[in-house]
């Protein structure tokens, strides 16, 4: 469906969105439980804001003078992510499958057999190695207090009735797009950013403009889509029950009617006035993702961090998605060059 209006009413339409939302799948039992899960994560990621604003500066500095990616993306956005995702009390061994899961690529459904492949040998180790460290956590009541990370958010705003296999089904699927949706989405933001503009002189953008535009030339999710609950009729169509019923926001944020010049990466256009139309990279109505906000003030403050006091440059990329399950910047390396310090003027006395 690609008709701006009429996909908007779908999104926004409350008998379409009745019932539990298909990102969680059958694993929580109600819409209640799949929202409150969603307010636990983000506001423990919001929490953790201030400590990811200093490591990102820290992991913008352990880059050097040349990274590739999109993989330094992901592996960018766990590193400041990590003390969050499993806390650093939790055993070493597993907060090194974790990262291990990350610089193998399963943070993003991989374009190419052999990487999917490679990433998805290592789900069922993580999983069981999940799925052992939650049974432990839940028999000692570890997360009946403020939880100390995304694990213990997940175990205190399910049911007790939710197997502990389920329990780390939920865990992966909330870390796989917190550390790729991010990563990925910093990625887009870099590369777009640095082909449309000449290396040396620093961008002319502010950071949050630049990721919003990202967000809409290239969003990550290119296709949302849910089954329709029973015999509905859309633009004069009528969709039986089961229905697999799709919306693009890549479409919709390219649509000539509602957008000025949509085929153009403009930052500038979120400083003027009239010229944007529906704007949703974390799709629309009652299934918004709960964490769109603070997943923007990640990506922002990550862009922040890798261009600050330094000149930014891309060889080897281009704005054309490689589409898999998501939309992926093909590879490029990003090259950072740190800004020379600016002396501070003599005084009369000092030039003397």
């Amino acid at each position: 469906m690609r008709d701006t209006e009429l996909a908007l009413t779908v999104l926004r339409d409350p008998l379409f969105h009745s019932g539990r939302s298909t990102f969680f799948g059958d694993m929580l039992p109600s819409r209640t439980a799949q929202i409150a899960l969603g307010r636990a994560v983000r506001n423990l990621m919001r929490a953790h804001l201030p400590a990811y604003r200093q490591c990102a500066a820290e992991a913008a500095a352990g880059l050097g003078a040349a990274s590739q990616w999109p993989e330094a993306g992901p592996l960018l956005v766990y590193r400041c992510t990590a003390d969050v995702l499993l806390h650093p009390g939790a055993p070493p061994a597993l907060r090194r499958q974790l990262a291990h899961a990350v610089s193998a690529g399963l943070t993003a459904r991989q374009p190419h057999m052999r990487q999917r492949a490679r990433a998805e040998i290592l789900r069922p180790k993580l999983l069981a190695a999940i799925t052992e460290h939650a049974q432990c956590r839940r028999a000692e009541n570890f997360a009946a207090g403020e939880p100390r990370d995304v694990l213990d958010a997940v175990i205190g705003t399910c049911s007790g009735e939710l197997t502990h296999r389920t329990v780390a089904n939920l865990y992966i699927l909330l870390f796989q797009s917190i550390v790729g949706n991010i990563g990925y989405a910093v990625a887009w933001t870099l590369l777009l950013a640095c082909l449309h503009h000449q290396p040396g002189p620093p961008w002319p953008w502010p950071a949050e403009w630049l990721v919003r535009e990202a967000a809409r030339h290239r969003p990550f999710v290119w296709m949302v889509g849910r089954p329709v609950p029973y015999p509905l009729e859309f633009g004069g169509l009528p969709f039986a029950a089961g229905t697999i019923l799709s919306v693009s926001p890549y479409l919709l944020h390219h649509d000539t009617d509602s957008w000025d010049r949509p085929e153009m990466f403009r930052p500038e256009r979120w400083n003027e006035p009239g010229g944007q139309g529906p704007y949703l990279p974390f799709s629309t109505g009652p299934f918004t993702c709960a964490g769109a906000a603070i997943a923007h003030s990640l990506t922002t403050e990550a862009i922040t961090a890798l261009a600050q006091d330094a000149h930014l440059a891309v060889s080897g990329g281009d704005a054309r998605p490689l589409v898999s399950g998501s939309v992926l910047p093909r590879p490029f390396t990003l090259r950072r060059t740190l800004k020379a310090p600016t002396k501070p003027a003599l005084t009369k006395d000092e030039g003397r």
